[in-house]
């Protein structure tokens, strides 16, 4: 049911932002972008962390950013991606499917400065053939999230 939680996480919000439910998979960033016909970057890729200390955050990013290393760990310190089993406990929903939206826990967002590359970027929506389109903006505050650099740096086009 964690497409549901993010509809109650919006609802309870009062946002109204339509979630896009299609009838192939979405689960990866290439999927997700050839899905909705846009490019790989604005697909909104989000990964679970533990940190050194235990904690648990939320990283999203562009979907074809890479995170630098020595940048996240000057932010964050040191940090480990979660095992599958991991994120689906501690956010609720399935791994393609993981979003900042509707978490089973409250975890801590951060959002990667790559996102503003766009006006607009489609992050899941608690499953793996779902998506909302937001912009970064908007993301960030719907989910508290803080802008972090721990991407690396894309060259110029």
């Amino acid at each position: 049911m964690s497409l549901q939680t993010v509809r109650d996480f919006f609802s309870a919000r009062q946002l109204d932002i339509p979630i896009i439910e299609l009838e192939v998979s979405t689960a990866t960033v290439a999927l997700a972008a050839a899905a909705h016909g846009v490019e790989p970057g604005r697909i909104a890729k989000t990964l679970a962390f533990r940190l050194s200390g235990g904690r648990v955050i939320i990283l999203v990013a562009r979907g074809d950013a890479r995170i630098e290393h020595r940048k996240f760990k000057d932010v964050f310190g040191r940090g480990k991606m979660l095992s599958v089993d991991e994120v689906v406990e501690l956010t609720g929903h399935p791994v393609g499917g993981v979003c900042p939206f509707g978490l089973a826990q409250p975890l801590p967002v951060y959002l990667d400065q790559s996102l503003l590359d766009f006006d607009e970027v489609l992050p899941a929506a608690g499953a793996v053939h779902s998506a909302v389109r937001i912009s970064p903006a908007q993301m960030a505050e719907v989910t508290d999230g803080q802008w972090v650099n721990v991407c690396q740096e894309r060259p110029a086009a």
